[in-house]
């Protein structure tokens, strides 16, 4: 295993540098990014994911990965409608195992043996998430499915992934988004905004910088689980992060 080196040129500094050698990591992907036009299931999509994710399996990173369920089903958007709060993320809960499912096929036609898991019970499709088991997988190689959330509505599946995360004893959270890592503004309305290097726990809360929800960041940075914010889309962005590349910010 080859050691990474921290992305350089940082910005802004505050925390502890990212971990120099990853052995395992938490992939947090959002529904979205396995649709098209951010709804839906596209295999082709789905393809595209798995074959980066696989890519760094190959290198010996042990991988666990939270599906969020967004491209099927929001469920603090339908409570707003008037559904029951529980209901609703409940149905958004099954919405994570479907794109869990959806995944898992896609990482076993790229050649990476899985495990899926789900916090919700339903044995008759996968495996009920028990932290020792899932542990073991990761140990024997396999790449694990997370589905279900934190099993609990009223958490977002961020929150399910620093929980996973911190459980788990992972290196580090990869957080997949649409953009290039984490900047001073919106990057989209405001071209002359600056992307940080690096970034520290206390500074992004500050600056109100919406890494993850607040519930899910507050948890990394209780635990000083260091997070890297990258673009997915970008083909081999995941492997060049986790190789140590300057893709992304990573928070500490």
């Amino acid at each position: 295993m080859s050691k990474t080196d921290p992305a350089g040129g940082a910005k802004s500094a505050g925390g502890a540098e990212p971990p120099r050698q990853i052995k395992r990591i938490l992939l947090k992907i959002s529904g979205e990014s396995l649709g098209e036009g951010g709804s839906g299931v596209s295999p082709h999509t789905v393809a595209a994911v798995a074959e980066q994710i696989a890519a760094v399996h190959r290198l010996g990173v042990e991988i666990a990965i939270v599906c969020g369920g967004g491209n099927l089903m929001r469920g603090a958007a339908f409570a707003k409608m008037g559904t029951n709060r529980t209901t609703a993320d409940q149905m958004g809960m099954l919405g994570t195992a479907i794109n869990a499912l959806a995944l898992q096929d896609g990482l076993e036609r790229a050649g990476v043996e899985t495990r899926a898991a789900c916090a919700v019970e339903m044995k008759t499709v996968m495996e009920p998430y028990i932290r020792r088991r899932v542990i073991r997988h990761l140990e024997k190689g396999r790449a694990v499915v997370l589905a279900g959330g934190t099993g609990n509505p009223y958490f977002t599946t961020d929150t399910a992934a620093a929980l996973r995360a911190t459980e788990l004893g992972v290196d580090a959270i990869f957080k997949a988004t649409k953009v290039d890592g984490i900047y001073t503004a919106d990057p989209a309305k405001y071209p002359d905004a600056k992307r940080y290097d690096r970034l520290g726990f206390r500074e992004a809360l500050d600056r109100d910088l919406a890494v993850m929800d607040r519930t899910a960041f507050t948890l990394c940075m209780e635990n000083t689980m260091p997070i890297m914010v990258f673009d997915m889309f970008q083909e081999g962005n995941m492997e060049r992060a986790v190789r140590g590349e300057a893709i992304g910010t990573w928070v500490t």
